[in-house]
């Protein structure tokens, strides 16, 4: 195969199919806490039952994430989105009919965890890393990662409506219907480098590139800083509905919540991947995460009312996923596309580890005190904890050959 670099996608057409499929996938993925008490009351299940699938859910994303990307690196985008899109279909239709936590587990779990690894931000942002020109890849970022976020100002509120109009199962199954929307869509992200299914000529082996990239101190800082962010917005998606509705709001007011989360981080993950063009990337992350942190603190030193849940929602809506351009922009900064995609699973990989994390110990120490505080307070510590960490990242890209271990020392 020539080494010459494959005509691009155009970047309309990149942009709008890649933020297209993201608006969907993460839209449905989003509204999955509004279904924690409807399941649990119907079928006799604890919240740790249903917490644990999540979390189970969580870790399986991070870890197929990984495979997904090396998938994408090597055959292209569009295959991966035809298998995830499938699998988002099945995970849903078993997460509707499952008869026992161990099968919910499964589907729920497992089946759309694979789903939302082929179907998400590394699989997308790697097309948009190989097909968008690098001045302009922070902004394309943000932007994809808007679709995301409007997927879920979008898409919460229809699933709340599914829900008290049709029931739980069938609302579900009407997602699963949905989510093969992607499979047209991703024939428009089809790369012309991958035809045949044969990558671009690269100069690193896989393994090559992971061992660089894990014996580089600043990949290292981003891969534990991304754990808190999965940490602190899965803890917060999952179990706030269920926090309000025990301190005696109503259902409307977390629907309300989720999607002004949804509305609001918008705006910041098209503000953080624009700024990412102009500003230190480690600089717009420490201020992400200390802003969580702070964020939470007031929420729960105030009265908690409607009006104090929505400003919440509001702000942390800003920061939500504003993580994501930033983070993958100084990815492809400091090692290059070639491995983007695999390198963006490994990193969301830590990401999901945390989001298990917090899923699950929200619903441990729920049944355990019948009170989220300690949760609310790990998340709050680990917030000032992922500011500080990413501070000494090195954004500048990795000398490779004689100097490359010295640089990356």
């Amino acid at each position: 195969m020539s080494s010459a670099q494959p005509p691009r996608l155009s970047a309309l057409q990149v942009l709008a199919c890649g933020a297209a499929i993201v608006t969907l996938s993460m839209g449905v993925r989003h509204g999955f806490g509004l279904w924690l008490q409807p399941i649990t009351q119907q079928m006799g299940w604890t919240r740790e039952n249903f917490a644990f699938a999540l979390a189970i859910q969580n870790l399986s994303w991070g870890l197929f994430g990984i495979f997904a990307g090396m998938a994408a690196d090597r055959f292209g985008a569009f295959r991966v989105l035809l298998v995830g899109a499938l699998l988002y279909a099945l995970g849903l239709t078993g997460m509707a009919l499952s008869p026992t936590p161990g099968l919910f587990a499964l589907t729920a779990g497992v089946l759309i965890g694979a789903a939302q690894a082929g179907t998400t931000y590394a699989v997308v942002y790697g097309v948009i890393g190989r097909q968008i020109p690098a001045e302009k890849r922070s902004w394309a970022m943000g932007v994809a990662a808007a679709a995301g976020s409007f997927g879920q100002f979008l898409m919460v509120p229809v699933e709340g409506w599914l829900i008290s109009s049709f029931g739980w199962q069938e609302a579900l199954l009407f997602l699963g219907a949905a989510v093969l929307l992607i499979m047209p869509l991703a024939l428009f992200l089809r790369e012309p480098g991958f035809v045949g299914g044969a990558a671009p000529r690269r100069e690193q082996t896989i393994l090559q590139a992971l061992r660089e990239a894990f014996g580089y101190r600043s990949f290292q800082l981003l891969m534990a800083g991304y754990f808190v962010c999965g940490f602190q917005v899965v803890f917060i998606g999952v179990h706030m509905p269920s926090y309000l509705k025990d301190n005696g709001l109503s259902p409307q007011v977390a629907s309300t919540a989720l999607a002004l989360i949804g509305l609001f981080n918008v705006f910041g993950t098209y503000a953080a991947g624009t700024l990412g063009q102009r500003l230190a990337k480690r600089h717009i992350l420490a201020f992400i995460y200390l802003a969580r942190a702070i964020a939470i603190g007031i929420f729960l030193a105030v009265p908690l009312s409607p009006a104090s849940v929505y400003v919440f929602a509001a702000v942390m809506g800003v920061l939500w996923l504003s993580t994501v351009p930033p983070t993958n922009a100084v990815l492809a900064q400091i090692f290059g596309v070639a491995h983007m995609s695999m390198l963006g699973g490994f990193v969301f990989f830590s990401h999901q580890i945390g989001s298990f994390m917090g899923v699950w110990l929200g619903g441990v120490l729920y049944d355990q005190t019948g009170s989220y505080d300690i949760v609310w307070y790990i998340s709050i510590a680990l917030g000032v904890f992922a500011a500080l960490i990413n501070l000494p990242v090195r954004e500048s890209p990795i000398a490779r050959g004689p100097q490359r271990v010295g640089a990356a020392a």
